[in-house]
């Protein structure tokens, strides 16, 4: 089972794409908590670190080939950073976390330090995509080191993967929303199965891989580094993380963008809610873009999707195109404005009877190649968020919402609403929190970029992030456009405020809008 959206950044970068110790840096942040046991000093509750840990040396050289793409060249360099297993025991067992980096392309006289990214998920990986987006942060290289990472439990950070190719191409015709007893049972079945296999792939880590966990493996990063401020650039899932380290450092923070935030204050009900809105607001501006009524054009695909929930489409690869692959399909290319056009052909050719292009989007979605062979990051996404989430919902209280949802949503609600139940259904370890801690009293300003159209994070979870980091604290910058995350859109407002902020620390009045 796949879940269509979760807080997910990759699904718009694959769009976007397809169209030693650090140096000693000057750092120019505020008054720094360095030192050998800053990575554990910061917050009271984080363990005092040997070490073995806070004075290893990175050993950068050239990338490896992964999984999904060939070594970037140039001037990319990786390396693994060894971080506990567990913080609560951290003179105990290690693992290693893969490392990216390019050292700044201008001056040294004029370098800030290290810019962290994390691309959103959860579950994605650093290390494969931030140097396909090295000329799109171009301006900020020239000052920092750019910077990513596999977090814990992904790619080549003991990735975990649950199943095989084979197993989740048959796991493709389970109906995802069920109508029928039989259906349900395959359905939380498939879940409860799901969980086992992530739990046989990655033992011990399974409790292990939490945003608690990568935050504070964050922070012994940006020591490691040779950072005395955490300098950030946070994207979807990207936004938790950022604003769950704010929460355990905030002394700490240098200069964190966030953006396309996920709302803090929601729980798992909550964010599927959030997230059934936010398609939906997304396909209507789709919809009005193509001169449709939105409340007609989306009965029109809530009709299809039932013919295709009854009879499958036929597709040119011989696979069917089931109602869960064709909803994924419909999400895919609503994550960019510049897909729209695609959008359009692949439902007009289901109207006719074939899945082929809306099949297509699905498997880009779901990272699955010509060959069948598909990529772990929906695996990592879940063994994070369900270690992250407390609230299990159960199939009785997702059947009761299922109204509420399709008031929502009546494209999206019926899939988001089971989804309450079935993601992390029969889950091998209890969840950690209803919803994060985010509030970081104390801490240097932290941008907060909302976008008005944006489709998995709406712009109302941006408003929330901010006021929750705290007073003096959230900063939120507002765009009014389309497609999921702000900086790099197309928005030279945009841009300019948070490369501003970033290179300079001019922080923008609370609340100041860029225009679509």
């Amino acid at each position: 089972m796949a879940r269509i959206a979760r807080w997910t950044a990759l699904a718009a970068a694959a769009l976007l794409v397809a169209g030693c110790s650090g140096s000693s840096g000057t750092d120019d942040g505020n008054d720094a908590d360095g030192g050998a046991s800053a990575a554990g000093s910061s917050s009271g509750t984080t363990p005092g670190l040997p070490a073995s840990l806070t004075s290893q040396k990175l050993d950068w050289g050239g990338c490896k080939a992964t999984e999904t793409g060939p070594a970037p060249g140039g001037d990319w360099r990786c390396a693994t950073l060894k971080v506990p297993l567990d913080w609560a025991k951290p003179t105990g067992e290690t693992i290693g976390l893969a490392l990216i980096r390019s050292e700044s392309s201008g001056s040294s006289k004029d370098r800030i330090g290290s810019l962290l990214f994390n691309f959103g998920g959860p579950g994605g990986s650093g290390v494969d995509y931030l140097p396909s987006f090295g000329p799109s942060f171009a301006k900020l290289h020239e000052r920092y080191d750019l910077v990513s990472w596999d977090p814990r439990g992904v790619a080549a950070s003991e990735g975990v993967r649950c199943r095989s190719d084979k197993e989740i191409q048959a796991a493709e015709a389970v109906d995802t929303t069920p109508d029928t007893s039989a259906e349900e049972t395959t359905f939380l079945k498939d879940a409860a199965d799901f969980g086992k296999g992530c739990e046989k792939s990655a033992g011990k880590l399974l409790g292990h891989v939490s945003t608690t966990d990568t935050a504070r493996d964050m922070d012994l990063m940006r020591h490691v580094l040779d950072d005395r401020k955490m300098h950030y650039f946070g994207i979807s899932y990207g936004t938790e993380l950022g604003g769950v380290y704010a929460h355990l450092y905030p002394k700490n923070v240098g200069r964190l963008v966030l953006d396309a935030v996920v709302d803090p204050s929601a729980g798992t009900v909550g964010h599927a809610e959030n997230q059934a809105r936010g398609f939906q607001r997304a396909l209507e501006d789709y919809l009005k873009s193509t001169g449709q009524n939105p409340t007609q054009g989306s009965q029109k695909i809530v009709d299809l999707l039932k013919r295709i929930d009854s009879k499958p489409l036929p597709t040119a690869s011989g696979r069917d195109l089931t109602q869960q692959l064709a909803l994924t399909g419909i999400v895919y290319p609503l994550y960019s404005k510049s897909s729209w056009p695609a959008l359009t052909g692949a439902l007009e050719a289901a109207e006719d009877g074939d899945g082929t292009e809306l099949l297509a989007q699905a498997d880009s979605y779901n990272d699955r190649d010509a060959s069948g062979r598909y990529g772990t990051t929906t695996h990592s996404q879940r063994v994070i968020s369900c270690l992250d989430d407390k609230e299990r919902p159960t199939p009785e209280e997702a059947r009761k919402r299922l109204a509420e949802f399709r008031k929502i949503s009546p494209v999206f609600g019926d899939s988001m609403g089971w989804d309450t139940a079935g993601w992390c259904h029969d889950w091998p370890v209890a969840g950690q929190h209803e919803t994060p801690e985010v509030s970081a009293a104390g801490a240097e300003p932290v941008l907060v970029v909302g976008n008005t159209g944006d489709p998995a994070t709406p712009y109302e979870g941006a408003r929330k992030m901010a006021d929750e980091l705290g007073k003096g604290v959230g900063v939120q910058l507002t765009w009014k456009g389309e497609g999921h995350g702000a900086y790099g859109s197309g928005s030279s407002c945009v841009d300019s405020t948070v490369d501003d902020y970033l290179l300079d620390g001019s922080v923008p009045d609370d609340g100041k809008v860029c225009g679509s």
